[in-house]
C-alpha cells in the first residue's frame, strides 16, 4: 500500500487503510491456522451438548460473554495500553496462566507466534512470540490502530472462527449457522466496547464445562481440530 497503516484517509469503497489492516490481519486468509482449532466445540459436539442451531448459539454466546470471547478482549487492550515491555510481558504471562488445557494453551500461543511472525515480515517490528489476543494488541498499538474497532473485529472474527467450525461439526447448514453469527453481532460489539477501558483485574471466566471439554478433546480417538 501506498499510504501508512495508521492513516485514516478514506478510500474510493469508503473503508480506511486502518479497518483493511483489520480485515487484513483477522481473515481467515491470514496464515494463523485459525481453521485448525474449535476450542473444545469438536468436544462438546461429540457429547451431545452441541447438536443444532440453538445449541450452538447458547454455546457461543457463553464462550463470548463468559469465557475467551471476552477475556481475549481484556487481555488485547491490555496489551495494547502496556506502557513498556514488562507490562506486555506480564499480560502475555496471564494470558498463558489461564488456558485451562494444554490444547487451549497450544491454541492461543501457536497462532500468537505466527500472527507476528507474519505481521513483523510485513509491517515491520519485531517477531515477539506473544499469546494471540497479546500479539494482535500489540501489534495494533504499533500501527496505530484504532483500539475500539480492533476489539470489534478480533472478537466478531473469533465468533466467525467457532461458527465455520460448528459447519463442520455439527454440523450446521450455511444459513443456520450465518444467523447464529449475525445474531451474536451486538453480543461482540458489547464485549468490545467493555473491553476497551478494562484492566486485568477485571479477567475472569466461568465456562468450566468447556473449559472440561478442551482436556477431553486431548484423549478423543478421532479429531478433525487440535483443540
Amino acid at each position: 500500500m501506498g499510504m501508512g497503516m495508521g492513516t485514516t484517509t478514506r478510500t474510493g469503497t469508503g473503508m480506511t487503510t486502518d479497518l483493511l489492516t483489520l480485515v487484513h490481519w483477522l481473515s481467515p486468509a491470514y496464515p494463523v491456522g485459525a481453521f485448525s482449532y474449535s476450542h473444545g466445540l469438536e468436544r462438546s459436539v461429540e457429547q451431545g451438548v452441541v447438536r443444532d442451531a440453538a445449541t450452538f448459539d447458547a454455546w457461543l454466546r457463553d464462550i463470548l460473554e463468559l469465557g475467551a470471547g471476552r477475556a481475549d478482549a481484556v487481555l488485547l487492550a491490555c496489551a495494547y495500553r502496556a506502557g513498556d515491555a514488562d507490562e506486555l510481558a506480564e499480560t502475555d504471562a496471564l494470558a498463558r496462566a489461564l488456558s485451562p488445557s494444554r490444547e487451549r494453551a497450544m491454541e492461543t500461543t501457536l497462532q500468537g507466534e505466527a500472527f507476528a511472525r507474519t505481521t513483523a515480515a510485513i509491517w515491520g517490528g519485531d517477531a515477539v512470540a506473544l499469546t494471540y489476543p497479546v500479539a494482535v494488541g500489540a501489534a495494533a498499538a504499533a500501527q496505530d490502530l484504532p483500539l475500539g474497532a480492533v476489539l470489534e473485529i478480533f472478537v466478531h472474527a473469533f465468533a466467525a472462527n467457532l461458527t465455520s467450525a460448528a459447519i463442520r461439526l455439527v454440523p450446521l447448514g450455511q444459513t443456520e449457522a450465518h444467523t447464529v453469527l449475525a445474531g451474536v453481532a451486538p453480543l461482540c460489539r458489547q464485549i468490545a466496547r467493555e473491553a476497551e477501558t478494562a484492566g486485568l483485574d477485571d479477567l475472569g471466566s466461568c465456562v468450566f464445562l468447556a473449559d472440561i471439554a478442551s482436556m477431553q478433546h486431548e484423549t478423543m480417538y478421532s479429531r478433525l481440530f487440535r483443540s
